[in-house]
């Protein structure tokens, strides 16, 4: 039962990833674009992350896992606010 959890987390992360890159070539403007990629990709990682762990089965790995996410959720977050903020400064000029 768990494998099959852990193959429907993947998948629906690999879902999430899609749908993040469709919104990155189909939204027209760079805030619409960094917005759907950003929280597609968060959530897409945390369902891999998730499903990958309950796969391997082993703690250690699963929080491996969940401190891999944590850290790509606050390089993600800095990373899209200093985009976003360079992005304004450069419209009011």
């Amino acid at each position: 039962m768990t494998e099959i959890l852990g193959l429907i987390l993947v998948f629906a992360g690999a879902a999430f990833y899609l749908a993040g890159s469709i919104g990155l070539l189909r939204l027209p403007d760079l805030l619409s674009r960094l917005h759907a990629l950003t929280k597609a990709d968060n959530l897409g990682l945390g369902l891999l992350a998730a499903g990958l762990g309950l796969l391997d089965g082993g703690l250690v790995i699963g929080l491996k896992l969940f401190l891999v996410w944590l850290l790509v959720l606050a390089g993600s977050a800095a990373a899209s606010h200093l985009i976003a903020k360079q992005s304004l400064r450069e419209r009011g000029n």
